[in-house]
């Protein structure tokens, strides 16, 4: 029954709607209308009672036997209205019958005179006659020759009420006709109006996988459905953009994992073909063992940014001081820097100190120094800088002396496989996941991850922290803190974390 009522289609359900809110309005309307036009015609009838009751009293007498009459010329004056009949009757105080006119018969135009009845004003009221007949009956108090009586004056409400229901029913016969127009009306509006939607529903089941780069088209962008094609295309968009993403990673993943498992593949088919000594074995081992580090160091980046995507890692913040832990990821790094004979040095505020994952803060700075070492020439200087800005961040700049990154590139260097130089050896460049997962490591603790090329060459990077971190990672700064009492413990921030990716 329930789902009788509730029809599927959106243009008969607003019809219905339309249609019950255009009969409830007619109804309200009409029961309206009636009664203004009763009130109406009621007072119009208590006006014309109130004139005669005042023409009658001028022609009221007593005769010389004490009986009250009405003069000759009173028959003769003309009735106000054609459509009622004057009926009247003057009582004495006492409520004793002085007259009544040959309408009224031997009818009571009501009792006795009840307390206030026409002192100084009209007294207007509907009663009923003996024989059922309805009256509207005015009265008032007069003095006639000297002595006080109560006119009332009375006119039939019958032909009041055949009008009024004439009426009630001219509104209800029109009242189907009126509503079942505005329904067919009202469904044919709700399809013009919703056939913007269909289209739009038939051009979305059109789109798949293959077609993310189709659009709905937007007629008339400034209204709601406009609105809700640009939301959807917009919709479309970023869905096009995550595949192409998608696409990319997987593409890339794929070439980076094949190239050390064909390595590792070559180096022991060509190890099992040849008779060697024990030396020749010893390399081919250490090669294969290179390629299976390489390996070994691209999964772990690759899980690192699945677990990014998945929104899955707990950060377990601890108040870190920031150039104390610079100084230890720039001694782990020293070796590379001297093999390139260069000078790697880490300088700032000692009293800056940042709530932030140990972990994942020396992963960012890892890869930024493992960069600079790797792009900046032999006897360059890479410097770590260590800055407290206005009591709300702390900033850890990374600069080295290389060759620095074309404009072009500058915005692109942090997405995943990115390489400026396509034609660059891997032992040279990692696999292009170092920088990304620099800058979601600085995105998780609230903070942010940016590149400044200066006009003399060199790059600068900027990881900028929150002093008070607004809880990106759902948990409370201080429950880490308590969690992990041990760790606040240890000065050496970067040998007790067993992450030790290097990735670029």
């Amino acid at each position: 029954m329930i789902k009788w009522l509730r029809p599927k289609n959106v243009r008969v359900r607003l019809t219905l709607w339309y249609v019950a809110v255009l009969g409830f309005i007619l109804l309200i309307y009409s029961v309206s209308a009636s009664i203004f036009v009763f009130f109406q015609l009621r007072s119009e009838v208590d006006r014309l009672a109130s004139e005669e009751l005042e023409t009658i009293e001028g022609f009221l007498s007593f005769s010389s036997t004490g009986a009250l009459y009405l003069k000759g010329s009173a028959h003769d004056h003309p009735y106000p209205i054609s459509m009622q009949h004057r009926l009247m009757q003057v009582l004495s105080d006492n409520g004793a019958v002085l007259y009544r006119n040959e309408r009224l018969g031997t009818r009571n135009l009501g009792g006795a005179p009840f307390y206030g009845e026409g002192v100084n004003s009209y007294s207007p009221r509907s009663i009923a006659l003996s024989d059922g007949t309805r009256v509207r009956v005015v009265s008032r108090r007069h003095t006639v020759e000297g002595k006080p009586t109560i006119i009332r004056v009375g006119f039939s409400e019958e032909e009041l009420w055949q009008r009024l229901w004439q009426l009630v029913l001219g509104l209800i016969a029109g009242a189907p006709l009126a509503v079942g127009s505005a329904g067919v009306a009202g469904y044919f509006l709700a399809r013009r109006a919703l056939s913007p939607i269909q289209r739009m529903a038939q051009r979305a089941l059109e789109i798949n996988a293959h077609q993310l780069g189709a659009r709905l088209t937007v007629e008339n962008p400034d209204d709601e459905i406009g609105l809700l094609a640009r939301a959807f295309n917009e919709t479309l968009a970023r869905i096009e953009t995550s595949f192409d993403q998608l696409r990319r990673f997987t593409s890339d993943a794929s070439h980076e994992l094949r190239t050390p498992l064909n390595a590792i593949q070559n180096v022991g088919e060509v190890g099992l073909r040849k008779q060697g000594t024990a030396d020749y074995y010893r390399e081919v081992i250490g090669t294969m063992l290179e390629e299976s580090g390489r390996l070994s160091r691209l999964v772990d980046s690759l899980l690192t940014m699945s677990r990014a995507d998945a929104k899955q890692p707990k950060l377990i913040r601890t108040e870190i001081p920031a150039l104390r832990f610079a100084k230890e990821v720039v001694s782990l790094l020293e070796v590379l820097a001297e093999e390139k004979q260069q000078l790697l040095s880490a300088e700032g505020d000692e009293s800056a100190c940042v709530p932030a994952d140990h972990i994942i803060l020396r992963h960012i700075l890892i890869n930024l120094i493992d960069n600079a070492i790797k792009y900046s020439p032999s006897g360059s200087y890479i410097r770590v800088r260590v800055l407290k800005k206005n009591n709300q961040t702390v900033s850890i700049e990374v600069e080295d002396n290389g060759p620095g990154i074309p404009t072009q590139h500058r915005d692109k260097v942090f997405d995943r496989f990115y390489r400026i130089d396509e034609a660059r050896t891997r032992e040279a460049g990692g696999s292009g996941l170092g920088l990304s997962i620099a800058k979601w490591g600085a995105q998780v603790h609230g903070g942010q991850l940016e590149l400044d090329c200066p006009p003399k060459g060199g790059s600068i990077f900027y990881l900028s922290l929150p002093l008070h971190p607004g809880n990106p990672d759902g948990g409370s700064p201080a429950a880490s803190l308590e969690s992990h009492p041990q760790e606040e413990k240890s000065s050496n921030f970067v040998n007790r974390s067993p992450w030790t990716v290097v990735e670029k």
